[in-house]
């Protein structure tokens, strides 16, 4: 399981850029279940956000309904936020970052709350590309009405019932893709080190950015069968070439199957599914490709 206490490691200055501590970037005391993956977030943007030496009183927290939303609470207690209703958060923080251009914004949401009741507004959030960090925290399941699927459950994975899921999964982070997104990524609450890392990334973009985080419930899908929890992702890793490659046919074949049932029968599988062809560098970054976002002034 993942840790779900902040821990300053003794490597890291005490002060950063702006003679902040890490400490300065926490929250209240979680509620969440004892090790839920949403704490572990919590914890990564936390110290993210204190390597970027972003100044709390610049950003602006949003959220909508389930157990993903409560987080906010949890880091950055010097910010501002708005706990908005259920799926609706989109609404409530591109006004918001109409109303004040000068705000970092982040937005933390669930699976329920973005694919089910909030798609419509997540799908216009993406469209418009206002300026904020949308975190999907995302564990298969309704946390807060005992465990049912959500529309990211993916086919065949299995409830501590027993019931298995025959419906193929909302994906995302290829909704965003397909939509024009210019930064989206997918991450997991349990590799810290991967998960600061895209959180810097977010913060040095210009325009939306999507993470989607498979973000384990402990309480309701962390068990055999499920592909949500902290063993399955740890085996299932998409940094590996052969996983990633997995994925990416994976979403190809869905999106092809989509216009073949439209009536477009003409062109190659990814012309069909409005997806450019994978370079292989694309899945083999060389050193060049990573290099350290670049730095705002907050």
């Amino acid at each position: 399981m993942a840790d779900s206490t902040l821990k300053i490691g003794t490597e890291a200055p005490k002060e950063n850029r702006i003679g902040l501590k890490a400490t300065d970037y926490s929250g209240g005391k979680s509620t969440l279940c004892a090790g839920c993956g949403h704490d572990a977030i919590s914890n990564q943007i936390i110290r993210a956000f204190y390597e970027m030496s972003v100044k709390p009183e610049n950003v602006a927290k949003f959220s909508g309904i389930g157990c993903s939303s409560k987080t906010p609470a949890y880091f950055l207690g010097r910010s501002h936020g708005f706990n908005a209703v259920h799926g609706r958060m989109p609404a409530v923080a591109t006004g918001a970052a109409l109303a004040n251009h000068t705000m970092v914004g982040i937005g933390v949401s669930g699976d329920g709350d973005t694919a089910s009741i909030g798609l419509g507004q997540f799908m216009h959030l993406v469209r418009r590309n206002i300026p904020l960090i949308y975190i999907i925290e995302n564990n298969g399941v309704y946390g807060l009405t005992k465990g049912q699927f959500s529309a990211t459950a993916d086919e065949g994975s299995k409830l501590k019932t027993g019931v298995i899921n025959d419906l193929h999964p909302m994906d995302l982070c290829a909704l965003a893709v397909q939509l024009g997104c210019g930064y989206v990524a997918r991450g997991f609450a349990g590799d810290p080190k991967q998960m600061i890392n895209i959180l810097k990334g977010a913060l040095a973009h210009d325009g939306l950015s999507v993470i989607d985080v498979i973000s384990p419930c402990t309480t309701f899908n962390n068990h055999e069968g499920s592909t949500k929890g902290y063993t399955y992702s740890k085996e299932h890793d998409a940094h590996h070439p052969q996983e990633a490659r997995r994925r990416l046919r994976s979403i190809r074949r869905r999106a092809s199957s989509a216009a073949i049932a439209q009536g477009d029968g003409s062109g190659s599988d990814a012309d069909r599914s409005g997806l450019p062809a994978a370079r292989e560098e694309e899945l083999h970054p060389s050193a060049e490709h990573e290099r350290a976002p670049a730095l705002r002034t907050w």
